[in-house]
């Protein structure tokens, strides 16, 4: 999978993908994340990417112009399955999103910044509008790296037990059952012996029964769901 990612900050992705499981991603050549100067395309020598708003009003609006220049070359030179903005009023991350842009070829994202950028971006080029939360940060690249690390990790291959995704939490709608350790016995707190029983049918109906029961406490409205 190959991620392009545009920003006026692009130094605040160095780290995340530069360990772990992202920088094993790229190691073994199953996920390319390439991070774009948004101030390549500036409108003069000086880095313009951002202006007043029409209309009056605080913040910054990033201009059509830089923004446009970058996706349209970007575009051109690798044909993104999904052109995504990462914005607060967007479509909520969830892990059935993460489990369909996992299957993608190639994605470019897009770091709003200041106030977000001129509607007219949104409107004509941007695929999908995409939010991790209902709070505000300073700009989306930390929410670019939350999504592509969820996406990543599902990658085949990516991680060294290619199951482990597989029972992550929120897949079929359920979190996680408990997990536990060695030793078998710490401080007098004993790991539940079905876990220790070799028994596999049973130590799978025992987790399944964890995990809706950890549901319907923590999050019950998952079980609500379609």
């Amino acid at each position: 999978m190959n991620i392009h990612i545009i920003s006026v900050v692009p130094e605040l992705l160095e780290s995340p993908f530069s360990h772990s499981i992202m920088k094993r991603a790229s190691e073994k050549g199953l996920m390319h994340v390439t991070m774009h100067q948004l101030r390549k395309w500036a409108v003069n020598e000086y880095g313009m990417v951002d202006d007043y708003q029409f209309g009056g009003g605080a913040g910054m609006v990033m201009m059509c112009e830089p923004l446009v220049k970058a996706i349209e070359e970007l575009n051109a030179a690798h044909a993104f399955d999904e052109i995504i903005y990462l914005t607060p009023d967007g479509e909520k991350f969830q892990q059935g999103l993460a489990n369909a842009l996992s299957l993608k070829k190639s994605l470019l994202f897009i770091c709003g910044h200041y106030k977000g950028i001129d509607q007219r971006v949104r409107d004509h080029f941007i695929t999908r509008e995409i939010s991790i939360g209902d709070y505000v940060l300073s700009g989306g690249e930390l929410a670019a790296a939350v999504i592509v690390d969820a996406i990543g990790r599902l990658i085949p291959g990516v991680l060294n037990d290619e199951t482990s995704a597989l029972f992550d939490s929120f897949q079929d709608n359920l979190l996680a059952p408990p997990v536990y350790t060695r030793p078998e016995e710490f401080h007098g707190w004993k790991v539940p012996a079905v876990l220790l029983s070799g028994d596999h049918k049973k130590i799978a109906e025992w987790r399944n029964e964890q995990a809706i029961a950890r549901t319907q406490e923590r999050r019950p409205d998952l079980l609500k769901e379609d």
